[in-house]
């Protein structure tokens, strides 16, 4: 089957709801459920493009052979109830926790335990190597849990000063 695409929307009109040519349900297990006149019903799963520059840009519904089903340019362009309905999916299979300070180091070498604050609480990550902090662009990175968590630092200029003094120096 060939994946079906939803037009980007036309310039000036970036947020105006757009007409799905398909229809989200779950089914009697809570999987996501797409429906198309005229095809058998898929459970699907959506998949971010780019899950950290552009959450809501770019996103595939991918049936259990990772074959598309649909592709989603802009998220907010679906109907509402489309759009609560992946958003919903998505949050159940993403867990990377946003780093909002962090409130100690245990070493200044690796391995380190951090105390941190994220978005979803308290956490403790283990730094095992320097390697494991990502850069993702000049004011985000990606940091690697011993135990395989990733913590995300959206923007590191928005840290509190002594979050920042622990980081740098571990950068």
């Amino acid at each position: 089957m060939i994946p079906e695409h939803i037009p980007s929307p036309a310039a000036g009109a970036r947020n105006a709801p757009a007409t799905a040519d398909f229809t989200l349900s779950r089914d009697t297990f809570g999987r996501l459920l797409l429906a198309r006149a005229g095809c058998a019903d898929v459970i699907v799963t959506p998949v971010r493009a780019f899950p950290i520059s552009g959450p809501d840009e770019g996103i595939s519904l991918v049936d259990g052979q990772a074959q598309e089903q649909a592709w989603i340019e802009q998220l907010d362009t679906l109907p509402v109830n489309l759009r609560h309905l992946i958003r919903e999916e998505l949050a159940q299979r993403e867990f990377k926790p946003e780093i909002q300070r962090i409130m100690r180091a245990s070493s200044w070498a690796t391995p380190s335990r951090w105390d941190v604050d994220t978005d979803r609480g308290p956490a403790v990550l283990t730094l095992n190597s320097e390697d494991d902090i990502r850069r993702l662009s000049p004011t985000s990175l990606l940091i690697a849990d011993a135990c395989g968590v990733s913590f995300l630092v959206r923007n590191i200029n928005a840290l509190d000063r002594a979050s920042r003094k622990i980081l740098d120096r571990f950068l």
